[in-house]
C-alpha cells in the first residue's frame, strides 16, 4: 500500500511540475520557437526556450505580468492565471523583424536595412507556404526574379537583364558557379532541394565586391537547413515527412527530414525523390505552342507519330534525387564546426526546346537530351564568433569540393549516328572572412579567397545499329583549368541610427589554361595552347539615409566584372540549328557600371511603398557573334553545314529599370502586397544598337493573403507583358520555333496573365495541409524566351507531418 501512495505522490508532483512548464509556439508555422526570452517586470525572474520551444515558469507568481520576448515575434504580455491549464503559448510573426537580418552582404549577420542594395529576403515559412516545385520556382515566387525554362528540368534565372553565368548562385557561402557555366540558359539553380532550403537572400544588383566574377547581375544565396543542439545531456530529435503531388504534371514527390540534436553534437540528414511526367499546357491561347506529333523510336526505326492530345508536351518528364548530411560540432560557445555534404542526380532531361524543331516540315530530332546531371558538394566551415583579437571580432574559413557532371545524347531523326559530349568538373574553393569592430561606430569586414576549377571533356559518336563508337570533338578543350585568387575589403560607417554609410574594394586576379591539342584532330584550330589572365578591380559605395521613420533612401554605385571562362575561351556546340561555336583564346574580362536609387515609404507599417530605379553600363561584353576559322566561315559539325560563330568581346550594353513594390495592411488578418518591374536595353551589334536577350518583358504579381490562427488563403495573379518581334533580340527572332507567330508571321512573346489560389491549414499541431489551384483559368503561354509551355490548370497538394 505504501508503494502506491508513493507512485502517486509521483504523479501529483509530476502533474504540478507540467504545469509550471510551458510550450511556445509561432502562430503562422505552429513550429516551437528557440530563443523565446521569459521575464517578469523588474526582470528578477527570467528563462530562456530550449529548441522544443520549452521552459520552466514555476519560478514565476500566477498573477504577475510575464513577457514573452523574441526578435521574430511580436512582444507578448500575460499571467499564468491567463494561461488557465493550458501549457501552450503562440506568438505572432513580426514580418519586419524577420527580414531584418542578413548574411549575403558581407558573410556576416547584418541588419537589413543597413545595406544600400536591394536585398529580397525569404524565410522558410515563406517557402513552405509557396510549396515550390523546384528552386527555380522558389526564386520566382518572390516576383523579383524572372524564370525561362527551355524544358521541364529547368528553370534559368534572370535578375535586371543579366542572366546565367552573369549571375552568381552560393549555397551555405560556396561559390556554385564553376569554369561552363554558360552564357546561354542555365538548369542548375533546380539541383538545390528547395526541401532542405532555410532560407534564401538575392541580391538585386552587383555582388562583385565580395563574390568576384559573375556577380554582375545578383547573386542568390540559398541557406539550408542547420543541425539544432539540445546543449543539454538530453536528445533533441526532430522531424519532418512531406508528400504532394501536382496534376499538371502528374509530379509525385516525397521528402524527409530529421535532427538528432546532443550537448555539442547535432546532426541534419535530408533526403527528396520527384518524379515527373510529361507537363500539360493550358486550353486558350496560342496554338503555335500544341504538341501535334513528336519521334517515336521503335524496332524498326524513327517514325513520327500524331499526340492523341497536344496538350501533353511528350517528352518532358524526369526524376530527380537530392541528399543531404550536415554535422555540427559546437566544442565551445563561440566556436563551431561544420560539416555539409550534398548530393543531386537526376534521370535523362529531355530538352524540350529542340525536340519541336523542325527541318523541311519533319522533325529534327529523335533524341535530344541532357544525361543524368550529378552534383556533389563537400562543405567545411569553422567559425569562431568572438575573440580578443587585434585583427578580428569574428572569422570564418570555408574549404569546400564540388564536382559536377553531365552530358549531352542527341541524335537527328532517321539517323544512325548518335553523339555523346560529356563533362565534369572538379572545383575546389577556399574562403577565409573576417569581421572588426573598428569603433562604437565602424564596422570593417575583409578577406580572401582562392577557387581552382579543372574540366574534363570528351565525346563520341556512336552507331546505333553497329553500337560502334569513334572519337568526336569535345565540347570543351579536356584538362582545362579556371582559378581565381581574391582578397577584398569592406567598412560600414553608421554614425548614428539615421545613416549609414558603406564601401568595398575587392582585386580578382583569374587564370585560365586550356590545351586544343585533342580538338585539333577535328577542327585545325589556328592555336594548340591557350592561356588568358585577368585581373579586375572592382569597388561599390552606398549610403541608407533615413530622415525619419516614414521615408528612407538608398543609393548604390559599384563597380562588376566577369572573367572569360573555358565556356567562353574553349566550347564547342551547336548554338542553333545551321550554327556552330568555336574557341577563342583572345578575350578579356567584361566589365560594368551601375547605379541604384530607392526609396522606401512605412506609414506606420499599415502602407509600405518600396521603390527602386536603377542602371548599368556593361563594356566589352562577351557575346556570340559570326566568326571565321581559318578564313573559313562555315564548316561541317554533326554533319552538317553549320555558319562559324565565337564568344567575342564585340559588345557593349546599356540596361536600366525601375521596381515599386507595395505592402498594405486591410485589417489585422487581410494583406495586400503588390511588385511590378519594368525593364529595357539595348546592346551593340553591327554599329546598331539592338534588344538584350536577357531583358525580360515587364512582369509583376499581385496577392490578397488572409490569415488566422490555422488557416491562411492567398488569391493572386501574375502577369507578363509583350514582347513584339521588333522587341524581340535577334539570337531570339531566329528560334521562331519557340514563339507564337504574329499576323505578319513573325516571332513575338505575347502577355499573358494567371489567378491562383492557395491556402495552408494547420489540422494539429504536428500535421499542416498545403492546396493551391494555379492557372485556374487554363491559360496557354509560356514565360520569355522559354522553349516548353507553362502547366495548364494545375492542382498542387501537400502534406507535412512534423515530430
Amino acid at each position: 500500500m505504501k508503494f502506491f501512495y508513493t507512485i502517486f505522490f509521483l504523479l501529483l508532483v509530476s502533474l504540478s511540475s507540467q504545469g509550471q512548464n510551458i510550450k511556445v509556439f509561432s502562430e503562422h508555422t505552429k513550429e516551437p520557437i528557440f530563443g523565446v526570452a521569459i521575464y517578469n517586470v523588474d526582470k528578477s525572474e527570467s528563462v530562456v526556450t530550449n529548441f522544443r520551444g520549452e521552459a520552466d515558469i514555476s519560478n514565476f507568481t500566477d498573477t504577475e505580468i510575464i513577457y514573452f520576448k523574441h526578435l521574430s515575434h511580436v512582444l507578448k504580455k500575460i499571467t499564468k492565471l491567463q494561461l488557465g491549464n493550458s501549457n501552450r503559448l503562440y506568438l505572432n510573426s513580426n514580418t519586419q523583424g524577420l527580414e531584418e537580418i542578413v548574411i549575403s552582404a558581407s558573410k556576416f549577420e547584418q541588419n537589413k536595412k543597413d545595406i544600400p542594395q536591394r536585398i529580397v529576403s525569404i524565410n522558410g515559412a515563406s517557402i513552405h507556404f509557396s510549396n515550390p516545385q523546384t528552386s527555380a520556382d522558389l526564386l520566382e515566387n518572390t516576383g523579383k526574379v524572372f524564370i525561362q525554362k527551355s524544358q521541364l528540368g529547368g528553370g534559368s534565372p534572370m535578375i535586371r537583364g543579366f542572366s546565367t553565368n552573369r549571375l552568381l548562385i552560393t549555397v551555405d557561402g560556396v561559390r556554385m558557379n564553376n569554369a561552363i557555366f554558360r552564357g546561354g540558359n542555365l538548369q542548375n539553380v533546380i539541383a538545390i532541394d528547395p526541401f532542405s532550403v532555410q532560407n534564401t537572400e538575392v541580391t538585386l544588383g552587383s555582388g562583385s565586391v565580395i563574390y568576384g566574377s559573375d556577380a554582375i547581375g545578383g547573386v542568390m544565396s540559398f541557406y539550408t537547413q542547420e543541425p539544432k543542439l539540445s546543449y543539454s545531456d538530453s536528445l533533441l530529435f526532430t522531424s519532418n515527412i512531406i508528400t504532394r503531388y501536382s496534376s499538371a504534371s502528374n509530379e509525385k514527390t516525397g521528402h524527409f527530414d530529421f535532427n538528432l540534436g546532443y550537448k555539442k553534437w547535432a546532426f541534419v540528414t535530408n533526403g527528396s525523390y520527384t518524379n515527373f511526367g510529361d507537363l500539360k499546357m493550358g486550353k486558350n491561347g496560342p496554338s503555335d505552342y500544341l504538341r501535334t506529333e513528336f519521334v517515336s523510336i521503335t524496332n524498326a526505326g524513327d517514325v513520327i507519330t500524331e499526340n492523341e492530345d497536344p496538350l501533353v508536351q511528350r517528352f518532358s518528364g524526369y526524376d530527380q534525387l537530392n541528399m543531404m548530411q550536415k554535422v555540427r560540432y559546437e566544442p565551445h560557445e563561440n566556436l563551431i564546426f561544420d560539416l555539409g555534404l550534398y548530393y543531386t542526380k537526376t534521370s535523362d532531361i529531355p530538352r524540350y526546346d529542340r525536340l519541336i524543331r523542325y527541318r523541311d516540315d519533319t522533325l529534327l530530332s529523335a533524341e535530344w537530351n541532357y544525361g543524368p546531371q550529378e552534383w556533389f558538394m563537400s562543405n567545411l566551415q569553422v567559425t569562431k564568433l568572438s575573440s580578443n583579437s587585434n585583427l578580428y571580432d569574428k572569422i570564418k574559413t570555408t574549404l569546400a569540393y564540388q564536382n559536377f557532371k553531365e552530358s549531352r545524347i542527341t541524335r537527328d531523326f532517321q539517323s544512325t549516328a548518335r553523339s555523346i559530349r560529356e563533362e565534369a568538373v572538379d572545383a575546389y574553393s577556399f574562403n577565409l572572412d573576417l569581421e572588426k569592430r573598428l569603433t562604437s561606430r565602424t564596422q570593417f569586414f575583409y578577406g580572401l579567397e582562392y577557387i581552382y576549377n579543372k574540366v574534363m571533356s570528351h565525346g563520341r559518336e556512336e552507331d546505333i545499329s553497329s553500337n560502334i563508337s569513334t572519337p568526336s570533338v569535345s565540347r570543351y578543350p579536356n584538362g582545362s583549368s579556371w582559378q581565381s585568387a581574391a582578397i577584398y575589403s569592406s567598412i560600414k560607417y553608421k554614425p548614428n541610427s539615421k545613416f549609414v554609410f558603406q564601401s568595398g574594394l575587392r582585386y580578382n586576379l583569374v587564370v585560365s589554361k586550356a590545351d586544343f591539342k585533342e580538338n585539333n584532330v577535328f577542327l585545325n584550330l589556328p592555336f594548340e595552347t591557350s592561356e588568358n589572365n585577368a585581373g579586375a578591380l572592382t569597388g561599390t559605395a552606398g549610403i541608407r539615409w533615413s530622415p525619419n521613420n516614414t521615408i528612407q533612401w538608398k543609393f548604390n554605385a559599384s563597380t562588376a566584372f566577369r572573367a572569360p571562362n573555358i565556356d567562353d575561351i574553349g566550347k564547342v556546340f551547336d548554338s542553333e540549328p545551321g550554327s556552330v561555336v568555336v574557341p577563342n583564346d583572345n578575350l578579356r574580362h567584361e566589365y560594368a557600371y551601375g547605379g541604384e536609387l530607392g526609396v522606401k515609404l512605412d506609414f506606420d507599417k499599415k502602407v509600405v511603398l518600396d521603390m527602386s530605379t536603377y542602371y548599368t553600363y556593361l563594356d566589352n561584353a562577351l557575346v556570340r557573334r559570326d566568326y571565321n576559322l581559318n578564313g573559313e566561315t562555315e564548316i561541317i559539325y554533326d554533319g552538317e553545314l553549320s555558319n562559324v560563330q565565337a564568344i567575342q568581346n564585340a559588345s557593349k550594353a546599356w540596361i536600366y529599370g525601375f521596381e515599386v513594390g507595395l505592402k498594405a495592411a486591410i485589417t489585422n488578418q487581410i494583406y495586400l502586397t503588390s511588385q511590378y518591374s519594368v525593364l529595357g536595353g539595348t546592346e551593340e551589334e553591327d554599329d546598331i544598337e539592338v534588344p538584350i536577350r536577357h531583358v525580360a518583358p515587364n512582369f509583376g504579381n499581385t496577392h490578397l493573403v488572409w490569415t488566422s490562427k490555422d488557416l491562411k488563403l492567398d488569391m493572386f495573379a501574375n502577369y507578363n507583358n509583350e514582347l513584339s518581334f521588333n522587341q524581340l533580340a535577334p539570337s531570339e527572332a531566329e528560334k521562331d520555333y519557340i514563339y507564337a507567330l504574329d499576323a505578319n508571321g513573325d516571332p513575338y512573346s505575347p502577355s499573358w496573365y494567371t489567378l491562383n489560389f492557395r491556402t495552408q491549414y494547420q489540422i494539429s499541431n504536428s500535421t499542416s495541409l498545403t492546396a493551391s489551384l494555379e492557372n485556374i483559368t487554363d491559360q496557354r503561354y509560356k514565360t520569355y524566351s522559354s522553349g516548353i509551355a507553362a502547366a495548364g490548370r494545375n492542382f498542387i497538394l501537400s502534406l507535412k507531418y512534423s515530430l
